[in-house]
């Protein structure tokens, strides 16, 4: 099986250097989808000013070397000098089944690149808020795009667990008891954990055996390695990984304590970074503090922005160890391609540092290194989602509220089935409406957060799509098939079986777009489509109640990949199928 675009592509290229000479056989022949045809090549166009003919011409030329009889019905010169591609039916049927046997379900095998994955990366000792949300979807849908396109994906949650809160933190930590029901906060409510010992810190006295001069001193034994001070950070560590597994959990995201490359692991390599950055006359000293100046980088009146490489009292900053981290996955994991899934503010500070580690020669030319800039979640509005004290909203709190939200809409649409059965579809559904609604919108955009909207079983959402699957599934239990041993004749007749037919032929051009181009929502965007031709495809195409035997197998085969299709597209963004709705 092929994408139509890309034979139709290679073909077209090929006219191009039989009649216009080699240097023209690799031009872009620009196929478009057409509302006059399957497809449009309008390369013709584009090529004439080049040719220093007409547009109409240049068509003409390429139509005399086009060979393209075995996969079009109909080829034609229209307007200024569009050709018009009609796919034949018998090649789109073929092409269709052919995806029945393919467990990739067309989609390309890459060539193998190593790519670290940076995203979510919540805070040690912290509630994961409203704002982890897309950093952890967007990720992981990432992740398992280019998983599956075949490259090997190194997860990395780089979360925040090293740094002067440490010793305020590992005080508090002491003075309730390690084993304490405070201390078990760190893994239920880390916020209230975090705060009680700001407060201590902010109330303590000014003696030299008070919290604060403790704390401060407790920073310096973590900064140098005391045995005891990292017994007891390792301690808060394990706590708060207990706290971040759970919410994962919820989410049914791909994140484990094997991906966990926190801050502290380049904490050793700090000193170095600074070292060589001074010593190949990178890095200067400005008002006491070590930093960086790079052409094109400045701020108001044209001053230059400074990355500050290490602060005027000798501590490391995020520049320091981002740029550690830049080295570690040049030298260490071998990267091809580094990607950060990280809050769009960062976008300047990662050029920053990118170009800094290009200039010490530690990112070569051929490593790419990528910000996939993620937009703010709204409230209705249109500010920052926030509770209404002005908190960030917890994230297991709205998890958990999306859930709900999802259990009395269950419980209302299906009372025939039992209750763990209907719990199961609440969660499934729950946070797949979550997570959908932030992977159906482009990742650098803002959207406003909006459950019920989110839950609507009608328009771009995840119960939508999840239905559409589900609804497959009920088609085979009630004509007791087994949609895996499908392997019937695919034929397509009928508008609806056609459009169906090329929608899926569509999915591995998709999925491999998503992947080059870090954008999610195109598979979104894809799968919604797909539902909708699912929909039209049902109101003309009768599946069990075919009229003849031979129909009824071509379109239990059609809907069989149709099911494949949608329950991949959705694993690929995270989102589960139930097989009830």
């Amino acid at each position: 099986m092929a994408d139509p675009q890309e034979v139709l592509s290679r073909r077209v290229q090929s006219a191009l250097g039989a009649a216009f000479g080699a240097e023209f056989a690799d031009t872009d022949p620009v196929i478009r989808p057409s509302q006059f045809a399957d497809y449009q090549a309008n390369a013709a166009l584009a090529l004439a000013k080049r040719l220093g003919r007409k547009p109409r011409e240049v068509s003409a030329a390429i139509m005399e070397h086009l060979d393209v009889s075995d996969v079009c019905r109909d080829v034609e010169v229209s307007g200024p000098g569009f050709i018009n591609l009609t796919l034949r039916e018998d090649w789109i049927a073929e092409q269709a089944r052919g995806l029945l046997d393919d467990t990739r379900l067309g989609v390309p095998e890459q060539e193998r690149r190593n790519i670290p994955l940076d995203y979510s990366a919540p805070n040690v000792a912290k509630e994961m808020h409203v704002g982890h949300l897309r950093t952890t979807v967007v990720g992981d849908s990432l992740a398992r795009t280019l998983d599956f396109l075949g490259h090997n994906v190194i997860r990395q949650n780089h979360i925040g667990d090293w740094g002067t809160p440490f010793g305020m933190l590992i005080e508090h930590l002491l003075a309730v008891g390690e084993d304490s029901p405070e201390a078990d906060l760190l893994t239920t409510d880390p916020n209230a954990f975090y705060q009680a010992a700001r407060n201590e810190f902010d109330t303590s006295g000014a003696g030299h055996d008070d919290f604060a001069a403790r704390a401060r001193r407790r920073v310096v034994a973590l900064q140098g390695g005391d045995e005891e001070t990292l017994r007891l950070w390792r301690k808060l560590v394990n706590l708060s990984k207990v706290y971040f597994n759970k919410v994962y959990a919820k989410l049914g995201v791909t994140l484990g304590d094997e991906d966990l490359a926190g801050e502290s692991g380049y904490n050793a390599m700090l000193a170095d970074v600074c070292d060589e950055l001074e010593t190949k006359g990178i890095a200067e000293i400005s008002d006491g503090a070590l930093c960086v100046f790079l052409d094109g980088f400045t701020g108001r009146e044209d001053k230059p922005v400074p990355l500050i490489i290490r602060k005027s009292d000798g501590g490391y900053g995020y520049a320091t160890t981002d740029l550690a981290t830049v080295r570690y996955r040049v030298d260490d994991l071998k990267a091809d391609r580094i990607l950060y899934v990280v809050g769009a503010p960062q976008a300047m500070h990662f050029k920053m540092v990118w170009a800094t580690a290009r200039k010490a020669g530690w990112l070569p030319e051929s490593v790419e290194t990528t910000h996939v800039q993620i937009g703010n979640v709204l409230g209705a509005d249109g500010k920052i989602l926030r509770t209404r004290s002005g908190a960030p909203v917890r994230l297991m709190q709205l998890l958990d509220e999306a859930v709900e939200r999802a259990a009395a809409v269950v419980a209302e649409t299906r009372p025939d089935l039992d209750e763990a059965t209907r719990a199961e579809i609440a969660r499934k559904v729950g946070i797949g409406a979550v997570k959908y609604a932030d992977l159906s919108v482009s990742h650098d955009t803002e959207y406003v957060f909006d459950f019920d909207r989110m839950l609507a079983l009608t328009g771009n959402t995840g119960p939508y799509l999840q239905y559409a699957q589900a609804r497959i599934r009920s088609i085979f239990r009630k004509g007791e098939v087994d949609p895996s041993g499908i392997s019937g004749r695919i034929t397509v007749s009928e508008d609806a079986e056609r459009d169906l037919a090329l929608k899926l032929l569509g999915f591995g051009a998709v999925v491999e777009q998503v992947g080059d181009l870090l954008q999610p929502h195109r598979l979104s965007t894809y799968l919604f489509d797909l539902a909708q031709a699912l929909t039209t495809f049902y109101e003309h195409c009768p599946v069990l109640t075919a009229e003849t035997d031979a129909e009824r197998e071509s379109r239990l085969a059609l809907v069989a990949v149709a099911l494949r299709v949608l329950v991949r597209g959705l694993d690929l963004l995270g989102v589960e199928s139930p097989e009830f709705m």
